[in-house]
């Protein structure tokens, strides 16, 4: 799987797991929600700062957004 897609299918799992909408998360996160939503799809190429924004607005590291499926979370 490739990193962009690892990382939008965690970024879903984690916004939906916080009852977060994209709307939401991207406010939250000071990104437009068509950029978040082009990352959740695994289309965007983010940078490792809006990385870290993404995830100081979820709550979690930013290792959860890259953490391989099988790796265990820091939650």
């Amino acid at each position: 799987m490739d990193v962009r897609q690892r990382i939008g299918r965690n970024l879903q799992r984690i916004r939906r797991g916080k009852g977060l909408s994209q709307e939401e998360l991207a406010h939250l996160a000071r990104i437009h929600q068509t950029y978040l939503s082009g990352v959740e799809g695994g289309k965007r190429n983010p940078s490792v700062l809006v990385l870290d924004r993404i995830a100081q607005a979820l709550g979690v590291d930013v290792c959860e957004l890259v953490a391989r499926p099988d790796a265990p979370t820091q939650s």
